[in-house]
């Protein structure tokens, strides 16, 4: 299993992060995927994992990826 981790802007509260969690679970590869509001990030774990198309589906709901 691999990971990425996201730098995230955006995100301010419960809800951002179960948003973000729940896109980014759509991710074909994408076995888990954790929001640190504090950090800023989206961290993800699974196999053969796209890192524009994670960033693509946390972008489609408005927020945005960092880097």
């Amino acid at each position: 299993m691999t990971g990425l981790v996201l730098k995230i802007t955006g995100m301010s509260c419960h809800h951002c992060k179960m948003a973000v969690e729940q896109a980014a679970k759509t991710v074909p590869g994408v076995n888990s995927a954790v929001v640190d509001l504090n950090a800023g990030t989206l961290t993800v774990q699974g196999q053969g994992l796209d890192r524009a198309a994670v960033a693509a589906a946390v972008e489609e709901l408005g927020y945005r990826v960092e880097g």
